[in-house]
């Protein structure tokens, strides 16, 4: 706070003098060339004079210690990297994708052996804990997917939703395993 009787320097220019008068945000200073010159008091900055004295490095440091001290740092929880997701496990159910060759095999085989296919990668994906299984089942006539919707009602543990429609079309099953069923 700039009072009168204060030695002050102009900021930006080459001016210092004696605050002689202060009037609203101004000060009016007789400057050190003996003319009485008016600055706003924001611009001003007060010049140290001999009876101004420094504090010593011991109160300097004993000030610093005490803000340290009243300024407890709050700790920030320690920001931990996302855990890269694997993809999701694909079970192709398509009969060539199973079998060498389906000749000598009729409706009811096949559908018997993808549905095997299908209990076995989903109870593999369970012991493992892996958290999606996309089941892909074709189109057809949707007697495959009837058969694994039946299939999976019978855990209590798994979500079934369709499959990305943009990766799949309309011939995938997309199902969520809940790793903790009690919750």
């Amino acid at each position: 706070m700039i009072e009168v009787g204060d030695k002050v320097s102009v900021l930006d220019e080459d001016i210092t003098g004696d605050v002689i008068r202060l009037e609203k945000d101004e000060a009016v200073i007789m400057s050190d060339d003996g003319f009485e010159l008016s600055f706003p008091v924001n611009e001003l900055v007060r010049v140290m004079t001999g009876d101004m004295t420094l504090p010593s490095y011991e109160e300097v440091h004993k000030n610093l210690q005490e803000k340290e001290h009243f300024q407890k740092k709050t700790k920030r929880p320690a920001v931990k990297p996302k855990k890269q997701q694997a993809p999701p496990m694909e079970v192709d159910l398509h009969i060539h994708k199973l079998v060498k060759s389906s000749r000598g095999m009729t409706n009811h085989d096949m559908v018997n052996l993808q549905l095997d296919t299908a209990k076995r990668q989903l109870d593999f994906a369970i012991s493992k804990r892996i958290p999606v299984v996309i089941f892909i089942h074709g189109v057809g006539q949707g007697v495959l997917k009837e058969e694994l919707k039946y299939l999976f009602g019978r855990y209590d543990n798994l979500s079934i939703s369709d499959g990305d429609y943009k990766k799949y079309g309309l011939g995938a099953m997309e199902v969520y395993i809940k790793q903790n069923p009690n919750n």
